[in-house]
């Protein structure tokens, strides 16, 4: 990938490991790139990087996620900001922040920011060649009214 993409990087306590280990899996693509993540991500992401001498990654870290940082990071989705999106969300325990989580799935959705759930998603969208893709444009949502067609409301 040549194209140089603002990545955000967000999981909860119980998947900061799993997102550790596949930032470090990424570690050579994902120094090529500016990271936006969340506090204490962010910081563990950094140390393991530098751990392994990835010391010049562009790493930005706002706040934690129950302290307004998935909220940031949606603002910045908002702001065209953001170009993917690696949320590895706990679904196995209930979060305090839920609506801040909500939102920001949401955003990306509205937004069309690639947003990945999963390691598999994440690897395939970091390896996806449209993002060279020249003649690419990714089209917008189009969220239009339920339309029924004049024949469906003779049949009803």
């Amino acid at each position: 990938m040549h194209k140089k993409l603002t990545i955000a990087l967000v999981a909860h306590d119980r998947r900061k490991e799993d997102m550790v280990d596949w930032a470090m899996y990424n570690a050579k693509v994902l120094s090529h790139h500016s990271l936006v993540c969340t506090g204490t991500t962010g910081r563990l992401i950094q140390e393991a990087f530098e751990s392994k001498g990835y010391n010049q990654v562009e790493i930005t870290r706002l706040n934690s996620g129950p302290l307004g940082g998935d909220a940031e990071i949606a603002a910045l989705v908002v702001k065209k900001k953001v170009d993917l999106a690696v949320f590895l969300i706990d679904d196995m325990s209930p979060q305090l922040h839920e609506a801040d989580i909500q939102m920001l799935l949401r955003q990306c959705r509205v937004h069309n920011v690639p947003i990945a759930c999963n390691r598999y998603s994440a690897d395939l969208m970091m390896t996806s060649s449209l993002w060279d893709e020249k003649n690419y444009s990714p089209l917008l949502p189009i969220y239009s009214p339920f339309y029924r067609s004049k024949e469906k409301e003779d049949y009803q």
